[in-house]
């Protein structure tokens, strides 16, 4: 059947579909569930979508629902959110299933709970594929992707000559042959290297420092407030601009933190003395903690950056605190109104640094045309990888500011500080930063460190655990040198790749680097199957970012044996090879979905997979190797600009820091404003407080949920007097909507269409309809729906205007300004719900991607 997956038997079981005549011929020990699967199973895997409006949304069928969930998925399936998280074993322990017996020796993946996981990870799975499909819009090589080249589909090429390096750059010759190829080789590839070139041999530019910003989105649908696209300006009118609904505004009524004892939360600031009666109210998220808010920031320090050392643009502007709707009409704020709300009218802000500016290029191809880029782009001002750069730098200028140990230039520099006494305070803390340093003026007083810009206690935390961390790694294997001096160390130098290298032959240099390696794999271990898995807190989530390091399926299952004899066989000997690129992206992602691993052999070239009965011949000279299994799928890696919308994730933060000590750890001794704890009152609070006080102190308190009316108090009044010529205060809650309006992020019910996500038709939408009806929650809900009505207001529609091209409505039709109510009548402006408001909406406990 065209577009289906032919796939053995065994992984329709793991997909929670039932086939193969595996139940007993008694039929009535099946439930109404079990009969449901059965009838799913005789149809096999639904296929990939071939067009955008096409694409499976995250919803099932009636019986796939009933196969996996019972009668709560299928209650719920006329829900926009996705359907997975109604399903068995799904969520926490109270989604699971009991008393249903296993009828084989497969039988986790037979039962309810089994199937009901099983069926979250395919939902995925096909979300997954689809997003690598019709999601990678890249601004330095999308026509080639349209186009292809040498009659190769754009969706296989694997090289680009964007990625290459100019003449200018300091390594062109090491990478450039004679006939002008790249190929980076030597030292480039056996270390990280400083601006994060050479990641990929043959695209050495990929990833690097200064590298435009990719899209997640059509190039056509960004920037809808510039009303340059017709299904832009029929889907919001004349309703949007830079700051149109009022960021402000939008701010103090919906993230405004609601608190019972004002005076005792000061904004955010507490009382005199940390007085431990301060109390600042926040909601709270179920898991989790504090340290795991700041985590995150330390994460996105590494992966991307729009300033430039801390700075915007030298152009400021306003942030709004000018009007709101009042009866669904657009009227400026009076000076009581402005006060009521606590806004600021005269705030201002550096504009964001645009690389590239509209009109953007345009091309031809079959009969369409299609803009090459974005209307306008960024640039990611550190290196997009994974490698610690916010500790070991991103390029010249912040590598200047990474402080080595001059008595052992493996290690980073440490110092004594503060009077704590405990075990881990010989381990020592940052320096500080000199009048030497290439510093921008705010950083004044902070610990040094390549990436100085945001600087919290939480960053000081991390900052100082991981350089401890190096630091250790390197007394480690200083210590087994020191016993086994002429052993053979592992490491291998890529210049001669058959040398034994011992470990009394590694230098200083070659030890600090392979710390960093280290550093820069526990750190990524962390966040994947530690920070990921806790803060989507479900059964599904865990087994799938698992996967990212062990793979899906466990070492002995009978699935993975018949994965491994059977499904990479078919991918090798498949004639189809944009096919086999979509299986393949299911079964080797990372370090494989299902373990495919990166072994060689010489009877099965160019395929992944583990053949216990032949030789692996890897080979650290054998370019090919070295690249491993890598598949962009026709685009380079890259971060999207959407990418950084989804980890605008300030509500984590509460406004005061419950301080423990150690020595009485059940007693919260003072209660401590994050406002008293940035840049460079950081410093002093790390040097007050202790490491090991703060890692208590931060590791007990929960982090806040993400939800609206949940921002910290501090946040929209933050302090401005260290930057000259600057307000006093800005309102960072606005701020994250302005940023996303200056980049053209699109509005919340696009970007949904755009990912493969239901829209919503109404306000009412973010409603949860699983909440017990009159209860205090569903009370809670229609007010803040009410709200969003009030804010974002609404419009009488117009059927005649079609609003975008990337979903139809379920009759195939297009999807019209009515979103399926009457012509003519008045319908929420729903299309104007800003994204991070939108993925910010009030769900209870139960937080779910948007």
């Amino acid at each position: 059947m065209k577009g289906y997956f032919k796939l053995p038997c065994l992984v329709l079981i793991v997909s929670g579909l039932i086939s193969c005549n595996l139940f007993s011929n008694n039929q009535k020990e099946l439930d109404k569930a079990d009969h449901a699967c059965i009838r799913v199973s005789a149809h096999g895997l639904p296929p990939l979508a071939d067009n955008q409006t096409e694409r499976f949304l995250g919803k099932v069928t009636e019986d796939v629902a009933n196969c996996r969930g019972g009668q709560k998925a299928m209650d719920n399936r006329d829900s926009v959110w996705l359907d997975w998280s109604n399903y068995w074993g799904a969520g926490d322990a109270s989604s699971k299933a009991d008393g249903h017996k296993a009828i084989t020796e497969l039988g986790k993946h037979l039962k309810p709970n089994g199937r009901g996981v099983d069926g979250v990870l395919l939902d995925l799975e096909y979300q997954r594929m689809e997003l690598i499909k019709f999601n990678l819009f890249d601004n330095s090589t999308y026509e080639l992707y349209v186009k292809g080249e040498n009659g190769k589909s754009g969706a296989l090429i694997k090289q680009w000559d964007a990625m290459q390096l100019p003449e200018t750059h300091a390594d062109f010759q090491q990478v450039t042959s004679i006939t002008g190829s790249q190929l980076c080789k030597g030292e480039l590839i056996r270390h990280r290297t400083l601006t994060g070139i050479c990641n990929d041999i043959y695209n050495p530019a990929m990833g690097s420092t200064n590298q435009l910003f990719a899209r997640n989105i059509k190039f056509e649908d960004t920037f809808p407030d510039l009303g340059l696209n017709q299904l832009a300006r029929n889907r919001h009118g004349d309703r949007l601009s830079l700051l149109k609904p009022d960021p402000q505004v939008i701010s103090r009524k919906l993230f405004t933190r609601q608190q019972s004892k004002p005076s005792a939360c000061n904004q955010g600031k507490g009382l005199l003395d940390d007085e431990k009666n301060s109390h600042c109210d926040y909601k709270k998220a179920p898991f989790f903690n504090v340290l795991a808010a700041y985590w995150i920031q330390f994460m996105t320090h590494d992966w991307f950056y729009h300033l430039r050392e801390g700075n915007n643009s030298g152009t400021s502007m306003s942030v709004g605190c000018t009007s709101q709707k009042v009866n669904n009409k657009e009227q400026a704020l009076t000076a009581e109104q402005v006060a009521d709300l606590g806004c600021r009218p005269n705030d201002k802000v550096g504009k964001a640094f645009i690389a590239q500016s509209e009109p953007a290029p345009v091309f031809d191809h079959q009969n369409k045309k299609y803009q090459s880029r974005a209307h306008r782009t960024t640039e990611n001002t550190v290196t997009a990888w994974w490698d610690g750069s916010q500790i070991y730098g991103f390029d010249e200028l912040s590598i200047q500011r990474v402080k080595r140990d001059p008595n052992d230039t493996a290690k980073l520099l440490m110092r004594p500080r503060g009077h704590h006494t405990g075990a881990g305070e010989k381990f020592g803390y940052l320096p500080v930063f000199t009048s030497d340093d290439p510093i921008n003026p705010a950083w004044e007083g902070q610990e040094a460190a390549a990436f100085g810009d945001a600087w919290t206690i939480g960053l000081s935390f991390y900052h100082n655990l991981f350089i401890r961390e190096h630091n250790l790694f390197v007394d480690k294997f200083r210590t087994i040198t020191a016993d086994t001096p002429s052993a053979d160390s592992g490491l291998r130098n890529p210049v001669k790749p058959k040398q034994i290298i011992r470990y009394d032959q590694v230098t200083d240099e070659e030890l600090f680097q392979i710390a960093r390696l280290v550093i820069t794999a526990e750190m990524a271990k962390i966040h994947t199957i530690e920070w990921t898995t806790q803060l989507l807190y479900d059964e599904p989530m865990f087994l799938g970012m698992n996967a990212n390091w062990n793979g899906l399926l466990e070492k002995d299952d009978p699935v993975s044996n018949i994965l491994q004899k059977v499904v990479v066989n078919q991918l090798e000997s498949s004639g189809d090879t944009k096919k086999a690129n979509q299986i393949y992206s299911v079964f080797a992602s990372g370090a494989g979905i299902f373990g495919l691993g990166s072994k060689r052999y010489a009877d099965h070239p160019g395929i992944l997979g583990y053949f216990p009965d032949e030789t692996d011949i890897w080979d650290l000279s054998n370019p090919e190797h070295v690249n491993g299994g890598v598949n962009h799928f026709g685009s380079p890696f890259n971060f999207p600009e959407e990418f950084t919308t989804v980890y605008r994730l300030h509500p984590l933060l509460p406004d005061l820091l419950d301080f423990r000590e150690l020595k009485n750890p059940n007693q919260i001794s003072t209660k401590i404003p994050i406002i008293s704890t940035f840049r460079a009152k950081a410093t002093d609070a790390m040097t007050e407080g202790g490491l090991g006080n703060w890692a208590l102190s931060m590791g007990r308190q929960r982090l806040g949920a993400l939800t609206l009316q949940n921002h910290a108090q501090f946040f929209q009044n933050l302090d401005l007097s260290h930057i000259p010529g600057a307000p006093d205060q800005i309102d960072i809650a606005a701020l994250d909507l302005i940023r996303d309006r200056e980049r053209g992020v699109p509005r919340f019910n696009e970007f949904r269409r755009q990912y493969g996500l239901t829209q919503l038709t109404s306000f009412d939408d973010f409603m949860d309809k699983r909440i017990a009806q009159d209860s205090a929650e569903q009370e809670e809900q229609q007010r803040l729906v009410k709200l969003l009505r009030e804010v974002y207001g609404q419009h009488r529609c117009d059927a005649s205007k079609v609003i975008t091209s990337a979903q139809l409505n379920a009759d195939g039709s297009a999807i019209n300004d009515c979103l399926g109510h009457p012509d003519g009548s008045m319908v929420d402006n729903v299309e104007d719900v800003d994204t991070v408001v939108g993925r910010s909406r009030y769900r209870g406990e139960k937080q779910r991607i948007p």
